[in-house]
């Protein structure tokens, strides 16, 4: 397959959860007030982290699908170590990424799973808001997103129809949030789809079980997108390899948590200390999480109960066009630009 094929099944298969994402980022700005937020996630105690790991578990969204959701609850004004255990703890599980997990992988997969991905989001969340000192968010303002940035205020004076709210979520989400992600997105599948082509999977299965082996889990998945639910088959194939069901569990925890584009943007959104404790926050307890899961089945001599199935091989004609109408919101980003230049420079100045 090649480089062109792959960056599109990427797309393809991110696609529906990026729009998700991104929608749900508008919602989030127009029915969620800022208020709220900030009493339930602003307070950079041990509570906001763990609402922000709860409320995000269940949300069935991607590694880069949390990015815009993340961004709209932190400048509604949610702490650094609540939004950092938000993106850990949405992409890593979620409901149909457990159901997989229990049709693929069998019973122990699924429940150990979510435990760990919470386990892990908790973790992130506290070494953030321990190594990285909390500053006030402050809502940025633009004139590209229009009336939406100013809906959350006009609440109390004025009331919004269902219909306008409806329809400034979608220009917040598919504008402003398309904005500020895109070119991390951008670099991250790209990346993604050379680390797919050219690292084979032979090179995991030659390290079999242990440390070793979970060290280089990290190292594949970390700059790696992938989906919780994509990350599910591709672990029960080096599952039947012979990979430890540690190794396979740390790959599942860091591939989707962590990936260029999440870096890039906790990076610009949140600050270089905050990277730092988030990685070490979900690295060390996907370690810790892999060597208590393989030293239960030797303990308690469980078996594995998998079924390969075939994930993203062929796709309905709705994630195409999926793709094809997220590709064209993050051209937009850099064709409206060059388009507003273009027609500057084809205006005639007046003379005085």
């Amino acid at each position: 397959m090649n480089l062109l094929s792959i960056f599109w099944n990427l797309i393809v298969e991110s696609a529906p959860w990026l729009l998700v994402g991104y929608l749900l980022a508008g919602i989030i700005k127009q029915v969620i007030p800022s208020s709220w937020v900030e009493k339930q996630l602003a307070p950079p105690g041990f509570s906001s982290i763990l609402k922000g790991a709860l409320i995000g578990a269940p949300l069935p969204l991607c590694s880069c699908g949390v990015i815009p959701a993340a961004l709209a609850i932190r400048k509604a004004g949610a702490s650094k170590g609540a939004t950092s255990s938000f993106m850990v703890a949405t992409p890593e599980t979620g409901v149909d990424s457990i159901s997989f997990s229990y049709a693929v992988l069998g019973p122990i997969f699924a429940l150990v799973r979510p435990i760990g991905a919470l386990i892990s989001a908790i973790v992130a969340g506290v070494l953030v808001s321990t190594f990285d000192r909390e500053e006030p968010v402050i809502e940025e303002k633009s004139q590209s997103c229009g009336n939406c940035c100013t809906d959350s205020q006009q609440g109390t004076s004025q009331k919004v129809s269902l219909g306008q709210r409806l329809l400034n979520a979608v220009r917040y989400g598919y504008g402003r949030m398309i904005q500020d992600t895109a070119k991390w997105l951008v670099i991250g599948l790209v990346a993604a789809t050379f680390i797919t082509a050219l690292v084979p999977q032979s090179f995991f299965l030659q390290w079999g079980d242990g440390l070793l082996a979970m060290l280089i889990m990290v190292i594949v998945g970390l700059p790696m997108y992938i989906c919780a639910t994509a990350s599910t088959p591709v672990a029960a194939s080096l599952l039947f390899a012979g990979i430890s069901p540690g190794a396979a569990l740390v790959f599942m925890l860091t591939g989707p948590a962590t990936n260029i584009a999440t870096m890039g943007v906790i990076k610009e959104h949140l600050g270089l200390r905050s990277l730092v404790a988030y990685l070490i926050g979900v690295i060390g307890t996907a370690i810790a999480c892999g060597l208590i899961l393989n030293e239960l089945y030797q303990v308690l001599n469980l078996s594995l109960q998998l079924k390969i199935t075939e994930h993203g091989q062929s796709y309905p004609l709705w994630r195409q066009l999926a793709a094809i109408f997220l590709t064209s919101l993050v051209a937009s980003v850099w064709l409206q630009p060059m388009l507003r230049d273009r027609q500057s420079a084809n205006t005639p100045v007046e003379q005085p």
